[in-house]
């Protein structure tokens, strides 16, 4: 990446602008402002992850950036984070989009814009740029939307087809920790009494996710797929092949109807001019493009772009980890695409495409099936990806084709299945693989379904037992070259742990027909467009106190026969270059199964966040637990406040949820 320090125009900074709210709340921001340009458009970042130690690295190198290209760049903590005024209730409330909006009109009404406004964002800044351009907010003309969902039921960290993500879990530890921390003692005189008040109105969020396990009014809030129409903003998505968030980019192509490009890359969940696996690509000189076209008014020639391009990745060995994924970029004028061939290849006792026939093939998983499916989400840049997919092929019902051409896999992948259970609940996981000439194999997609959900998220109904139904289960999108001689496989499961959590019983399911839709593009034979190299404005300057560490380890208890995978992300420990502030914090899971029972299932998470100034240290600790019997799921937490090492909150929560069809 190259560091660039020189701009069109000097940039300037305001490290703290407060920015009124009409109920009295005031939200606190960092603006960026190109020197002597006049009025210019702003950028929106709008986050609850604290401007002067959540995201000050990654601002350090996009906001001066496009500042100094003649933007007014914010980034704004939303109401009860950071140092900004207010309580957070939920992720995506309609209190915070309603804010969001304000400040919009807001920034839009300042002598130094020209009222002109863009919104961008990765993750939840992905997530609330689509969903505050869904409120068309009269001065919002544009957005970046980064890793985020259309669909906030079916592609977030809560569930997947229908079946419960552990993530879900994980996530609301997170933010447990996350929106619990102090404001920065030196930003207010107030700080320890707002952090006592964040600490009693810390909603316990892994009980208000578990208590909306259908695709009900909940999810639909937020849910853009609700109605597209209603995004009348120019839209530019990006996304990952690493990352969850890979499905998005395509959906959002094939559904707005305005402007709209999307691009993705090999990355996990990180900006794509500094994320990894490489090749990053100039992220910001898109941006500019894109803002200099719909904010400015400057013909940038994206208009006449390919509305999708995809990095097609050569297949690969297994490993837990990518500095580089070896490719090349692809385009489609439009999505779907009439270049896409949709391949169809039975199962049959012979293998995968190798004839059709009734089957009638039992299935019952151990529980601990999935060992190798790596992180939901991989951003912490640990050894994160799947691992080889052996292990849990063994596991499985397996399907391999012959020795296969190249070929070049591009879209969401989908497989059709007859099935019967022998209980009324249960649930599938399907993988495809590229399995290499000595046995390797390499997962290239994966979907999972319960199947109590297989003909709505919204109304699921109980299996009868011995009864056969049809499922088709879409996998998620991918890119992907399968190299001459190399086979693909099918892999079908009944638990995918630790990804989703178990059923309540363990099911044998029977298979009885199955096709795998494989959406085939010709080969390509080079890149079909490029991207400047990455660039960024200069790194944020911070000494480290303590360096970053991740660990993932998995265990097997040889006399109880329990398996548990660990998990240690110690992020490390700053001073900021800029302010003097120190912070840290250390991540802690632990997932653990028998392999013979679905109950015996248990997550736990343990976050650890520290802040020091002027000799104030102040420090919290947040613990969940969740296990459960047949009929609930039963959860635990503990959240504990600490300063100069003395304890001075502390507060545990109990909650049970009755199990709905899960």
């Amino acid at each position: 990446m190259t560091i660039r320090t020189e701009f069109p125009y000097p940039v300037t900074e305001t490290p703290d602008l407060w920015i009124p709210l009409a109920d009295g709340t005031r939200l606190v921001a960092r603006l960026w402002m190109p020197e002597g340009a006049g009025p210019v458009p702003a950028v929106l970042e709008f986050l609850p992850y604290r401007r002067r130690d959540g995201t000050t690295a990654r601002d350090a190198l996009t906001h001066p950036y496009l500042a100094g290209h003649g933007y007014a760049c914010l980034r704004v903590d939303m109401r009860g984070n950071g140092d900004s005024d207010g309580l957070m209730e939920d992720e995506y409330s309609a209190q915070e989009l309603a804010d969001a909006c304000e400040v919009i009109s807001w920034i839009a009404a300042q002598d130094w814009c020209s009222g002109n406004v863009g919104m961008m964002g990765i993750s939840w800044g992905g997530f609330n740029s689509l969903q505050v351009a869904a409120l068309q907010p009269p001065a919002l003309k544009a957005i970046i939307t980064l890793c985020s969902t259309v669909d906030r039921y079916a592609d977030d960290i809560h569930y997947k087809g229908g079946c419960l993500l552990n993530e879900n879990l994980g996530w609301a530890g997170t933010m447990w920790s996350y929106s619990s921390r102090p404001p920065d003692p030196a930003m207010r005189a107030d700080w320890r009494e707002e952090w006592l008040k964040r600490l009693d109105a810390q909603p316990f969020l892994a009980t208000t996710w578990l208590n909306h396990q259908r695709r009900d009014a909940y999810w639909q809030h937020g849910s853009v797929c609700e109605d597209f129409g209603a995004i009348k903003a120019a839209v530019m998505a990006v996304g990952g092949w690493g990352d969850s968030y890979k499905n998005a980019v395509p959906q959002l192509v094939e559904n707005i109807e305005g402007p709209v490009r999307g691009i993705v890359g090999p990355w996990v969940h990180k900006y794509p001019h500094f994320a990894v696996p490489e090749p990053r690509i100039g992220f910001l000189q898109e941006a500019l493009r894109w803002w200099d076209q719909h904010l400015k008014g400057v013909d940038t020639g994206v208009a006449e772009e390919p509305a999708y391009a995809a990095y097609l990745m050569d297949g690969v060995r297994p490993a837990t980890w990518y500095a580089t994924r070896p490719g090349r970029w692809v385009t489609e004028a439009e999505w779907p695409s009439a270049n896409i061939e949709n391949r169809v290849m039975d199962l049959s006792e012979q293998g995968l495409g190798k004839g059709a026939g009734a089957l009638d093939l039992p299935l019952a998983s151990p529980q601990h099936c999935g060992a190798q499916g790596g992180e939901f989400c991989a951003i912490w840049l640990g050894p994160e990806m799947p691992g080889d997919q052996r292990a849990d092929d063994a596991l499985s019902l397996c399907f391999d084709t012959a020795p296969l051409p190249q070929t070049d896999i591009l879209g969401a992948p989908s497989l059709r299945l007859k099935l019967r259970a022998d209980t009324p609940a249960g649930q599938v996981a399907v993988r495809l693989n590229h399995v290499h000439p000595d046995g390797a194999s390499t997962r290239i997609s994966w979907g999972v379904l319960n199947l109590t959900h297989h003909t709505s998220h919204a109304d699921p109904q109980a299996l009868t037992p011995g009864a056969e139904f049809e499922i088709t289960l879409a996998l998620d999108h991918i890119a992907y070259r399968l190299p001459e001689g190399h086979k693909l496989r099918v892999a079908v499961s009944s638990a995918y742990w630790p990804m989703i959590w178990p059923a309540p019983e363990a099911t044998t399911l029977t298979l009885s027909e199955g096709a795998l839709t494989l959406p085939v593009r010709p080969t390509a034979q080079g890149d079909e467009i490029t991207f400047a190299e990455a660039e960024s404005a200069a790194p944020l300057k911070e000494e480290t106190l303590r360096p970053a560490a991740h660990v993932r380890r998995s265990e097997t208890d040889h006399q109880t026969g329990t398996v548990a995978l660990v998990i240690e992300d110690d992020f490390g420990k700053s001073r900021n270059g800029d302010h003097g502030l120190i912070a840290g914090s250390i991540a802690r899971e632990r997932w653990t199964i028998h392999p013979d029972d679905p109950l015996s299932a248990r997550g736990w998470t343990h976050w650890t966040q520290e802040l020091e100034r002027d000799g104030i240290r102040l420090r919290t600790e947040a613990v969940q637990e969740m296990w459960c019997d047949s009929s609930h799921f039963y959860l635990t937490g503990r959240i504990e406040a600490w300063q100069d090492d003395v304890l001075i909150y502390e507060r545990n929560v109990e909650d049970e949820v009755r199990r709905d069809h899960l």
